[in-house]
């Protein structure tokens, strides 16, 4: 545990929501929870092992039911309750319970260790997934599994609505479902030894603007209830025990990040428009449908890039059309009139999808994903189709194909939305025959041939984290190339910008959804390589309209040359370091 008599203990974790707090720490665990040691049982005990398993499911069921009622009640949290609905779709998974019976049976072991052996399994499926947001998924797993686990084992639960004071939580972990709940302004903000950016608990952090920490690793073991700490959720530092000095210090801090946060709001309402009048589209990313607030409440003009994968994990069956619809219904209907761009399903190869018997691939990232195994299994390409198209009519809702390497699979995959068309019209189902079909080019065979491309569809959608990858041939999560990973190399500037001029020959817009449209500094050269528009997370729509609304078009496209001009991206991020430093000296000197 913390010395007492030790100050300023700084800890690096991962920013997950912005906002700086100081105040005292409110400790809910201290560390994960330990499962009761294997036990084999005799014969006669695997009934009432399993009916004691199936009580505390009852339980956790029971429990997240009480805590959705509450939040309704209360109308607090109305966008966190499709979270909680799926945590309870998962405690009716056949993938969790059945199998967690089949070990109980089997193994001849308590339910603990068997849900445990069931937890791991699906765990290491997640873990082994390239993509982030994917990955993520996972820690609903362990949510669940814990809760069950805690019903099991008579453990309470920490009731966080209960919290009446001012305080920072310190956890090992906390579940959405307790992020939900959490009061603002009694909550200042919270820290946790594990979690990431893209999960849950972190979506539900920044919807209810609650600064957080995550990934510290053993905060829990380091802090006392009761000590002082000071968060920073941009930067990811935690102060345990300050001294009065750096409590000045992150006072200061407090009302700079304070006074730039109502800088930063004044852009909410006003257009994405150069000083010359050229507009840009600034949309935001999502997974999930409480998302949207978010994104809207942060001046995006609609949803650039809207993930549908969460539909197809933590279950065995497979989503319906009627899923499908009511999801992407209440998606547009939100949005619109803006427009909401789905990509239809990129899944398959690294990424778990637990009702397909997938074989295991050499090299998933460029195996059996995305359009291709949508092609493959055209029955449920065409459900996910048919279920966007009859959204089609409540909004400007578009269809964007992700991973598209030739013109093969472009036209394959819009014979079987032609396909999707015709069924509806025979059922009599409204949808928009004229919705707009586009492609995600992030392939570099999708790029040379982007002029080909261009006359097949409506925009372009340029992915750029996937372009890197494969443009670089670089695996992003492998650390010892990851220095490789350079989204201002010049091959990929180039590249970008040969895009950008094959689909502006043919007509159509083109726009950026990967992490380069969300950092100000990159957006600033993509607005000089001529991008119709951006697309990123909720947090950096302020910031880059910030970067948009400072700059004429003529400026911005003799930045974007002279960035093309450089040999490296050290130089190139030199170069435009410098520019950011001379239009926004009080962020970037």
């Amino acid at each position: 545990m913390t010395d007492q008599t030790k100050t300023d203990i700084v800890l690096k974790g991962i920013g997950v929501s912005p906002g700086i707090k100081i105040g005292r720490a409110y400790l809910v665990d201290g560390g994960s929870l330990e499962t009761p040691a294997y036990c084999y049982l005799d014969t006669t005990y695997i009934s009432s092992e399993t009916k004691r398993f199936k009580d505390a499911v009852h339980e956790s069921k029971d429990q997240l039911l009480k805590i959705r009622n509450k939040l309704l009640k209360d109308g607090k949290g109305k966008e966190h309750i499709r979270i909680i609905d799926a945590h309870i779709m998962m405690l009716e998974d056949k993938m969790l319970i059945d199998d967690t019976i089949k070990i109980i049976k089997k193994e001849k072991v308590n339910a603990e260790w068997a849900i445990r052996m069931v937890m791991k399994e699906i765990r290491e499926f997640f873990d082994s997934i390239d993509d982030e947001y994917i990955r993520e998924r996972g820690s609903d797993i362990d949510h669940i599994c814990d809760r069950v686990l805690k019903n099991l084992m008579g453990k309470k639960h920490e009731a966080i609505a209960e919290i009446k004071e001012e305080v920072i939580v310190v956890a090992h972990d906390l579940a959405p479902t307790d992020t939900a709940q959490m009061v603002k302004g009694k909550i200042l903000g919270f820290l946790t030894d594990i979690g990431g950016k893209t999960s849950h608990t972190a979506i539900v952090a920044r919807s209810l603007e609650i600064p957080a920490v995550v990934g510290l690793e053993n905060i829990t073991q380091k802090v006392n209830a009761g000590d002082t700490l000071i968060i920073d959720g941009a930067s990811g530092l935690v102060v345990i025990n300050p001294s009065k000095k750096v409590i000045k210090e992150y006072e200061k801090k407090r009302g700079q990040y304070s006074d730039y946060e109502k800088l930063l709001h004044h852009y909410r309402k006003l257009p994405a428009e150069m000083q010359d009048g050229r507009r840009i589209r600034l949309m935001g990313n999502i997974e999930m449908v409480e998302e949207v607030s978010s994104i809207l409440d942060h001046g995006a003009d609609g949803i650039g890039l809207y993930r549908t994968e969460f539909l197809y994990l933590n279950r065995k069956d497979l989503p319906t059309e009627d899923e499908h619809f009511k999801v992407y219904k209440d998606v547009v209907e939100k949005v619109s009139p803006h427009p909401t761009i789905i990509r239809t399903l990129d899944i398959g190869g690294d990424k778990f999808l637990s009702q397909m018997e997938l074989a295991p691939e050499m090299n998933p990232a460029m195996g059996l994903r995305a359009i291709r195994f949508c092609l493959k299994e055209p029955d449920i390409f065409k459900t996910q189709l048919k279920g966007i198209l009859r959204a089609s009519v409540f909004g400007n809702l578009k269809i964007m194909f992700p991973m598209i390497s030739g013109v093969e699979e472009l036209r394959k995959a819009k014979v079987i939305m032609e396909e999707a068309k015709e069924e509806l019209r025979t059922q009599g189902v409204p949808f928009n025959p004229k919705i707009f079909v586009g492609a995600m080019v992030e392939v570099p065979s999708a790029a040379i041939i982007a002029d080909i491309l261009a006359k097949e569809v409506d925009f372009f959608s340029i992915g750029t984290n996937d372009l890197l990858q494969y443009s670089l041939a670089i695996d992003r999560v492998n650390e010892h190339v990851a220095y490789l990973y350079e989204p201002l190399h010049p091959a990929v500037l180039r590249i970008i910008k040969h895009i950008v001029d094959a689909a502006h020959n043919s007509g159509i817009a083109v726009g950026v959804c990967g992490e380069m449209a969300g950092e100000p500094e990159h957006a600033l050269i993509l607005l000089g390589l001529g991008l119709d528009q951006l697309s990123m997370n909720a947090l950096s729509i302020l910031k880059v309209k910030k970067v948009i609304r400072s700059i004429k078009y003529s400026e911005a496209k003799e930045i974007g040359e002279k960035a093309l001009a450089f040999s490296t991206a050290q130089e190139i991020e030199r170069f435009i370091k410098g520019e950011m430093a001379k239009r926004f000296p009080e962020e970037y000197s």
